[in-house]
């Protein structure tokens, strides 16, 4: 009984390890790709899917991009797919880029579309472009003309991707840039602002004749003006601020004056206090000296009280004691 239990024991061990192997064989060799890739015409050894897995590559996605090729008509290699999915590649979306370039009669290279997909972009959204084009719209651009009216215009522009320049060639936010400044210059050097609002198809061309889509990654089909609104009168704006800062400038200036003209009247006043402060002084040495006469003072007072009287009718105030000698 011992010996049926062992031999029962041993079989059953040989079938986990039979299983065991079958389950490590079959995703070494991907029998149903193997046979898939056979029956569509682009035949891969099994030692090359063998080596797919060794070398930590999906066979699945590898292969069935290639039978998409092959189908397509083109023929493209194991080893070139291995080495771009090694290089951080996009396999599938690289297949289907260099097809529909294909259907499309628009050259693409497997190294230049391989380029693309490794630089960032999207090689497949690019050979859409170039087939079916894209309409970038710019945001609100405010320009002002000779005239000092301020213009608001939005432009719509029609680009598709140009294959050769894709590497290395500027994105839409240089498009955007070059059209917003070429709708500056172009409104700023109109005559008044009624001009760019009867033919604004004037700013389209003349954004297209300086070829501003050079060293991008896009060629400029058309360049539509959407909507041009009129916006502030920027010239009566700043011809106001002028003026206030020069009213500003000219108080500063009388401010100056009249400072000057009360320091001036003040120091004639201390002038006059001074000189006041003598007469005392030089009547009592003119009695001294016999110069001056009792009578002389009276006389003088008299005259003195005149003056203030005729000062207090002057100002309608009423008149002042006379003083005591």
């Amino acid at each position: 009984m011992t010996g049926i239990d062992t031999g029962i024991t041993g079989m059953f061990g040989i079938l986990i390890v039979v299983v065991v192997a079958v389950f490590i064989l079959l995703y070494l060799v991907p029998i149903p790709l193997w046979i898939a890739a056979w029956a569509s015409g682009a035949y891969v050894g099994l030692f090359t899917l063998i080596g797919m897995r060794l070398r930590r590559i999906p066979p699945n996605t590898v292969i069935t991009a290639r039978i998409s090729a092959v189908k397509a008509g083109l023929d493209l290699s194991v080893n070139d797919l291995e080495s771009h999915y090694l290089a951080g590649g996009n396999v599938v979306r690289l297949v289907n880029a260099m097809i529909s370039a294909d259907k499309a009669n628009i050259p693409l290279p497997f190294k230049r579309a391989a380029a693309i997909d490794l630089a960032g972009r999207n090689v497949l959204e690019a050979v859409q472009m170039s087939v079916l084009p894209k309409v970038i719209e710019t945001p609100k651009i405010a320009a002002v003309a000779k005239d000092g009216i301020q213009l608001i215009a939005v432009s719509r522009v029609t680009v598709r991707t140009n294959i050769d320049r894709l590497v290395g060639g500027a994105g839409e936010e240089t498009i955007i840039a070059r059209v917003g400044e070429g709708m500056v210059s172009t409104i700023g050097s109109a005559a008044n602002h009624k001009s760019v609002l009867e033919n604004p198809d004037h700013i389209s061309k003349h954004i297209l004749s300086k070829g501003l889509d050079a060293g991008t990654a896009y060629e400029i089909l058309s360049i539509d003006i959407a909507d041009v609104d009129v916006g502030e009168n920027i010239g009566a704006k700043l011809q106001i601020d002028q003026a206030n800062a020069d009213k500003q400038i000219a108080q500063a200036k009388a401010e100056e004056r009249r400072a000057m003209a009360v320091a001036l009247e003040q120091e004639m006043r201390a002038r006059v206090v001074e000189s006041e402060a003598e007469v005392p002084r030089a009547m009592a040495e003119a009695f001294r000296s016999g110069n001056m006469g009792i009578m002389d003072y009276y006389r003088m007072k008299n005259v003195q009280a005149d003056t203030d009287m005729r000062g207090a009718i002057a100002s309608g105030e009423e008149p002042a004691a006379p003083r005591k000698p």
